[in-house]
């Protein structure tokens, strides 16, 4: 029988090997852990439901807080180290966090973090379970159907939106990623995306935990360090972006590269471009196109290694139950176009503190994304319903840049787009009516502490007035032509 929660996965598998650095666990070192960082929350006075922060580099703890969350009945909210401690605070305040792990490598949380919240190292093995004092948690309080993880993604409306998957939701992904990698106690995936996004945590590292295989977490993405984690430990799989992959393709190691280990390389977060592909499949190692949202888990649809050899440019095969709508919701049939709905276990059960319904009434999640399937089932992403610019894997909402835009000296008004960038993919321009005292580089110095660095426009187009259609709406299509043109930082 299937485990329907994350600790039962633990208690019924056998095996698993975790990873980084020094720290070389197995599976009862993490269950151990587990219960070190449960009892701890106990210690501190949190109860089930309670929002329990995890900010840090990648690290073995951050598991063990997971798991010890699943076992409590708790919320493990994963924060994004590379925000501003202004948007920090806000999803602090947002998730009404009681207490916070932080992890080695980050800035003081207490900038941007109440008193009254509380801040723990993330390490506690120093730290003896007899000291923490209150009762140790047992699995009475697991629920398939509670939240477990609580993870904030850019929205629309400008500010960030809290997406709620539950336990069976994120058990639910484990079985679908176990599949589509057909992973095995024999696996070893090597893990360099940050696992505060649901895809660094969950469409390989946890499946691969749970499927009784070795994960090697390095902290962060660096390519020195990817090459020699791939020499050494020689791992089965592992997990990349775009502009990742164009980092390790246009680095030094990229040549002398032994890849011969890898049985394919999953890719995500954003379409992988051709020569991109073409870069790693011509080494032998074929390309896992993996399409979803924080919403779906991640997975939605993906490749299995043979579609990723037969059909190099598609998004593989829905993973869940997916459909191609018209704009009035109506299913649209092979080769038409339209926006993808999902649905599925695997799907979010809500946003934090917001109405309406994430879904609708027959359970179907609209991404907000435009494709299309074959005649043959294949999929084909072909663009965004929307204006989202993805930069090296982050999704960055226009309507959030220019909440700041709107308050730069000198500004009128403005819009932000997205343009094409060989290394990021896309990068966040800001097109703007100058008024009196108008300064370039001011207006971009203007977001410095406001806003993440990838999320900071990296130009200003000055021109006359925005393009506007009858309606008064910017149109994306001329704006973007803008953002292509004259740059008032420095030419065109």
């Amino acid at each position: 029988m299937t485990p329907s929660t994350l600790p039962a996965w633990f208690r019924q598998g056998s095996g698993c090997r975790l990873t980084s650095g020094e720290t070389d666990w197995d599976r009862e070192d993490l269950v151990g852990a587990s219960l070190e960082v449960a009892d701890r929350l106990r210690a501190e006075g949190l109860v089930v439901g309670d929002r329990v922060g995890w900010i840090g580099l990648n690290d073995v703890w951050m598991i063990a807080a997971l798991l010890a969350c699943a076992r409590a009945g708790m919320v493990l909210v994963p924060l994004n180290w590379r925000l501003a401690p202004e948007e920090l605070a806000w999803i602090a305040a947002d998730a009404d966090l009681r207490l916070v792990f932080r992890g080695a490598g980050v800035a003081a949380p207490r900038a941007w973090l109440p008193q009254s919240v509380a801040l723990v190292p993330a390490d506690l093995s120093d730290i003896e379970l007899e000291a923490l004092g209150g009762p140790q948690i047992g699995a009475g309080e697991e629920q398939a159907e509670a939240p477990l993880l609580l993870v904030y993604t850019s929205g629309t409306s400008g500010r960030p939106k809290g997406v709620i998957l539950t336990q069976s939701a994120v058990v639910a992904n484990i079985r679908n990623a176990i599949g589509l990698f057909g992973l095995t106690p024999d696996d070893h995936v090597l893990t360099v995306l940050p696992m505060f996004h649901v895809g660094g945590l969950c469409i390989q590292t946890l499946p691969t935990l749970c499927a009784g295989g070795w994960v090697t977490l390095l902290p962060r993405f660096e390519p020195a360090a990817f090459f020699e984690a791939l020499a050494r430990d020689r791992p089965s799989l592992t997990l990349l972006v775009p502009a990742v992959m164009r980092a390790l393709v246009q680095s030094q190691g990229w040549p002398g590269a032994d890849l011969s280990c890898l049985r394919a390389v999953g890719a995500g977060s954003s379409e992988v471009p051709a020569d991109m592909i073409e870069a790693f499949q011509s080494r032998g190692v074929p390309v896992q196109q993996v399409y979803g949202a924080t919403e779906a888990g991640p997975i939605a649809i993906a490749q299995s290694i043979a579609e990723a050899w037969a059909a190099a440019g598609s998004i593989g095969r829905p993973i869940c139950e997916a459909r191609v709508v018209a704009p009035d919701g109506t299913p649209l049939p092979p080769g038409a176009t339209g926006e993808i709905e999902l649905r599925g276990p695997n799907l979010l059960s809500g946003y934090w503190g917001q109405e309406p319904a994430a879904t609708s009434a027959e359970g179907w999640f609209r991404t907000g994304d435009v494709g299309h399937f074959d005649a043959d089932g294949r999929w084909w992403f072909t663009d965004r319903l929307g204006n989202v610019i993805v930069s090296g894997g982050e999704n960055i909402y226009p309507a959030e840049v220019e909440r700041v835009l709107a308050t730069a000296p000198g500004v009128l008004e403005g819009a932000v787009c997205g343009r094409p960038d060989l290394k990021w993919g896309e990068v966040p321009v800001a097109v703007v009516v100058p008024g009196p005292g108008f300064d370039a580089a001011a207006v971009l110095s203007h977001f410095e502490g406001k806003l993440a660095r990838f999320k900071k426009p990296r130009d200003v187009v000055a021109v006359a007035s925005l393009p506007r259609n009858a309606l008064g709406k910017v149109v994306l299509a001329e704006l973007r032509a803008l953002a292509g043109g004259c740059r008032a930082t420095g030419g065109c």
